[in-house]
């Protein structure tokens, strides 16, 4: 897969970085064997595999009873599932060896049987040819072998800690947070391979649990009440959905008089009445053939004596559609949150999670010295040595461009090494189309809002829009209350209807002003104006107008220009067009979003986005459905082709090279990928036009990764971090690929994460060099923004298109809920369905964009 040209950059000034990597001084190239594990109660078997503590806390009990007798004191690692690994046999190839265990949990004691059979050999001297950079390997060869690794290295920490992959956590360093839950610090750990080295990458991690204990102190934490009298008679759909989304995959202890220690159960659901008014028809074993009718509540008292306090509540739904009360219910521990945060918890999670890198550094190092891998048998076993320090690499800082504005500004031109900048004395690049036909719709009670905030509001806004070179012609729009509570559709008609429209002529923008941040509010308004309106809308929170500032009116400034056709700042002309070759390219992005755990019945999205204009400025955008979880991006030639046409509409020219810049794919799928995906960009041109062959560049961006750096010698900015355009293309870099780590932006607090960059194919020939300014520069060009961004804007356009695509959805809800296909569908524009299926509560639920915005940045 390779396709360097220079194995390194050279450009920019030189530094040395610490990165939190420690190199392996040792790893034995000895087989390593993978074993089967099938792991079920004695006599029966599991119906569906239990949680991995369960499963890990059996296995281990297993292997300290028979390590000696049975298994040679050889030590296994196991990943809590199906597979283990051993670095050495531990049976003959085609044997099986049942081992049998007891394992007590709550006071209950159970009897297992654990059984290992050979499954595969694998060879550890593949990572060194790897490493090495011989042709003919690639990241998909050296995965078992790393991931035996990861098991042996995290066994380490298993052993005082809560894991879920390759992270564990300590509720030792914990906080608590609103809604039933706590955070707590952690960390990960990974074996990576870089130029003729592996490294271990040890990181800080933070995550979300639930917080053991009482379920209904737990309860009234999620609703932010005091007392569960709070609940009685007030729980609602709302509340009801709130606690189901609270409780699911959640495992509770029960736990009362009339039974020995806990009973774990799941929760299923929970009960439509209160425990008083849902009955059933039971039979009393003190007088049998009588069977009576009682409530829940009753069979409690009658059963174990017990009076529940609080029947008014619901019950718990368990196996086999047994009901339990809430208040004899407890939160069993170390169970980690999938859910979505709230804005509160969020903001928590920020606060928590938020450390400077000389602190963050200097937790990894305490790690490092906790695990104190030299003293584990375990990695001992398997030949794994390590340093006790973090590597050093050489990094290049690059020259910041330089950022055009419009020629009447003050300061038309700039080149921020700080990769920050205002728009003091600055007019926008382009305008796009005077504002002339608009109105103001305000969804606050115009008591909280009267009408002379509103107006010296929008007097500010348009003032500073003139001053920034946006041309604004009608200064004093409609101003309309609505009601939020009412069809939010029909109060954005009237206000539409207060314009004074020529005929034929739509509303250029709505102003749209909210009192909260509410996401359903918002999505409403939105999936209106792009499926029904067709009208551009720029959404405010109301406390920004009662507290009105320059700074915040030039930002929506900004956003207005760019939904109406203008560009904001634009790199110089010649030296883009160097950058790129001399020949018009065309600019994408592409992104894969999936549904939220658990909805794997619904579908994922694809954003596909592409320039229009020779400076990679303007962009347009498609959405293409997905089967559940699909990562490879079908109907992809559609969409490109597309994108091609309305690149040779806005500028009369086909481009002659295609930059496609592809986030959401893993490392071990980068093969898969380029070859399905490229086929299909390559195919897409030659439907234009037989014989259409532009150089393509595709390049895989990963921004979710654990590869943090530390400068050194105080040659950070003022947050301590590296400093807007550090560049790592060396050390811990992957010998087979073209790859580089680059910091784009200025940190603003805590440690900042550099975005990762691969060239998968590279028609253009592009240098490391070349690659890596384009891509710094691109960062420079993000419309709303005047900052350098932390991903090239491609892919940072394609992340918001997706974030907009639930507001295509005309059921609403979080995620792409009520939206499912069986097969993938393709949506020109940004959504039309060109498949559908023949069941209509499976037919897609994506709409069109609306013909008057399909070709705009609507998204932004």
């Amino acid at each position: 897969m390779s396709t360097r040209v220079n194995k390194h950059g050279s450009a920019g000034r030189k530094l040395r970085v610490a990165v939190n990597h420690v190199e392996f001084t040792k790893y034995s190239e000895r087989e390593i064997i993978q074993y089967d594990i099938e792991l079920q109660p004695e006599g029966t078997e599991f119906k569906k595999l239990p949680p991995p503590e369960l499963m890990r806390s059996v296995f281990d009990q297993c292997m300290r009873i028979h390590r000696a007798s049975r298994l040679g004191n050889t030590h296994m690692v196991y990943d809590a599932r199906k597979i283990a690994y051993a670095p050495r046999r531990v049976c003959g190839p085609t044997e099986t060896l049942r081992l049998e265990v007891s394992h007590s949990e709550a006071g209950r004691a159970s009897k297992y049987i654990v059984q290992i059979r050979e499954a595969a050999v694998i060879d550890p001297s593949s990572v060194t040819r790897f490493i090495r950079g011989d042709a003919g390997t690639e990241m998909a060869d050296i995965q078992p072998a790393l991931t035996a690794m990861d098991l042996a290295i995290g066994s380490v920490a298993h052993q005082d800690m809560v894991g879920f992959g390759r992270s564990f956590f300590t509720r030792a360093q914990s906080m608590p947070t609103s809604g039933g839950l706590e955070l707590w610090r952690g960390f990960s750990l990974s074996v990576r391979p870089g130029m003729e080295r592996l490294f271990l990458n040890v990181n800080t991690a933070v995550t979300a649990m639930y917080m053991p204990g009482s379920l209904l102190n737990a309860l009234l934490a999620v609703f932010d009440l005091q007392s569960a009298e709070q609940l009685r008679g007030h729980i609602d759909q709302s509340r009801a959905r709130e606690m189901s989304a609270y409780l699911r995959g959640l495992t509770l202890y029960l736990r009362h008089r009339g039974i020995t220690g806990k009973r774990k159960f799941a929760v299923k659901g929970i009960t439509s009445a209160a425990l008083d008014r849902e009955s059933f028809e039971w039979e009393d074993p003190d007088r049998p053939g009588h069977p009576e009718t009682v409530s829940i509540a009753q069979y409690y008292a009658k059963r174990y004596n017990i009076k529940l306090r609080y029947p008014y509540l619901p019950g718990l739904v368990g196996r086999k559609n047994a009901i339990f009360p809430i208040e004899l219910c407890e939160v069993a521990e170390n169970q980690r949150y999938r859910g979505k945060l709230d804005d509160r918890q969020t903001a928590d999670m920020v606060r928590f999670a938020c450390q400077r890198p000389d602190e963050n550094r200097n937790r990894i190092e305490d790690v490092l010295k906790q695990l104190n891998f030299a003293e584990s048998p375990v990695t001992a076993a398997f030949g794994l040595t390590l340093t006790s320090r973090l590597a050093e690499v050489e990094s290049r800082v690059l020259p910041a461009p330089t950022i055009n504005y419009g020629r009447a500004s003050q300061e038309p031109t700039l080149s921020p090494a700080s990769g920050a900048w205002n728009m003091r004395g600055k007019r926008v690049s382009t305008p796009g189309a005077s504002l002339e036909f608009w109105a103001v719709l305000v969804l606050s009670r115009q008591r909280d809002l009267p009408m002379n905030r509103v107006q010296a509001f929008v007097t500010m806004l348009v003032d500073t829009c003139i001053q920034t070179g946006y041309d604004i012609r009608q200064n004093r729009p409609p101003i309309v209350y609505g009601n939020l509570n009412a069809d939010l559709g029909r109060e954005m008609r009237h206000a539409c209807d207060a314009i004074n429209l020529p005929p034929k002529r739509p509303p250029q923008l709505l102003l749209v002003v909210l009192p909260s941040t509410n996401a359903h509010v918002y999505q409403t308004i939105k999936n209106c104006a792009y499926t029904t309106l067709g009208i551009q809308t720029q959404c405010m929170q109301a406390k920004n107008m009662q507290r009105p500032s320059t700074q915040y009116c030039a930002n929506l400034c900004l956003k207005i220009n760019t939904k109406l056709g203008g560009t904001n700042q634009a790199l110089t002309p010649s030296h883009l067009q160097k950058l790129v070759h001399n020949k018009p390219t065309l600019f994408m992005g592409c992104d894969v979003t999936h549904p939220a755990p658990g909805e794997q019945h619904k579908p994922s999205i694809a954003s596909v986005v592409g320039s229009t204009d020779f400076m990679g400025l303007r962009y347009s955008a498609t959405l293409i459905q997905l089967p559940s979880r699909q990562e490879l991006v079908s109907k992809l030639q559609d969409a490109v082709v597309r994108h091609l046409k309305l690149f040779f509409k806005g500028t009369k020219t086909k481009p002659r090279h295609i930059i496609f810049y592809r986030d959401g794919v893993g490392e071990t799928q980068f093969s898969q990928v380029r070859d399905r995906e490229l086929i299909e960009i390559q195919r897409a041109c030659s439907s234009v036009e037989p014989g259409y062959k532009p150089e393509i560049t595709f390049l895989a961006v990963l921004k979710r990764h654990n590869t943090r750096f530390f400068p050194l010698n105080r040659t950070g900015d003022r947050t301590g971090n590296c400093v807007p355009g550090t560049v790592i293309d060396r050390s811990i870099t992957i010998p087979a690929l073209f790859d580089f780590y680059l910091f784009s932006h200025a940190a603003i607090q805590g440690t900042s994460r550099p975005t990762h960059y691969y060239v998968l194919h590279n028609d253009a020939k592009f240098t490391a060099d070349e690659i890596q300014e384009l891509t710094y520069h691109l960062c420079f060009t993000y419309a709303i923004c005047t900052r350098s961004v932390s991903l090239v804007p491609p892919v940072y356009y394609a992340h918001r298109v997706a974030d907009r695509a639930r507001c295509h959805m005309v059921d609403m809800g979080v995620g792409f809920e009520d939206a499912s296909s069986a097969t993938s569908g393709y949506y020109g524009g940004a959504g039309t369905s060109t498949r559908q299926t023949d069941d209509p509560d499976r037919a897609t639920k994506i709409i069109k964009t609306h013909e008057n915005l399909d070709e705009t940045m609507y998204f932004m």
